[in-house]
């Protein structure tokens, strides 16, 4: 099973583009566990819950995996839990750094800032989009698994990322 992707900082599309990938492919999506987690929680959240919602992101990954198919595509990493710890409160848990440093992935997509920002309750910092936005990019760039970066307005990230995909599936066994 190919496994992808999508990361980036708050409101740049990896739901929309998540759900789209896996429609046009059939694939397993793995949607954000943090939405749901924190879906009627008291804000503000403290490390435990990043660590819990770390620890639901990957067993949503592993039921879609055992479910089987071609391709899993994933709402999200762990990444993002990484850098939201390390933002919010001055750490990651060792575990959860630990899991970034291994190889999972086939492939990671960026998503740029170049849509505009959406207002969600969960959503945080619209100001410090592009902050993020390079503090994904140096992590992935040091990281495991290969990554692109995806720009654009929705009809060119889409078309973009199959693309990619594409090319994944063409160089399967």
């Amino acid at each position: 099973m190919l496994r992808l992707a999508l990361t980036g900082p708050e409101s740049t599309g990896k739901s929309t583009l998540s759900q789209q990938l896996a429609a046009h492919y059939g694939a397993r999506w793995v949607p954000e566990y943090a939405r749901a987690y924190l879906a009627g929680r008291q804000l503000p959240y403290a490390l435990a819950d990043l660590e819990a919602i770390a620890h639901g992101q990957l067993a949503a990954e592993a039921a879609a995996e055992a479910a089987g198919g071609a391709l899993l595509v994933a709402d999200t990493n762990l990444l993002v839990i990484k850098i939201w710890a390390e933002h919010a409160f001055g750490q990651c848990p060792a575990w959860i750094a630990a899991a970034v440093a291994q190889p999972r992935y086939d492939l990671v997509l960026l998503l740029g800032v170049d849509v505009p920002w959406e207002p969600d309750p969960l959503r945080e910092h619209p100001q410090l989009r592009q902050h993020f936005y390079d503090r994904y990019r140096a992590a992935l760039r040091a990281g495991p698994d290969p990554f692109a970066e995806i720009w654009g307005p929705p009809a060119q990230r889409l078309a973009a990322a199959q693309q990619l995909v594409d090319g994944l599936l063409r160089a399967q066994p």
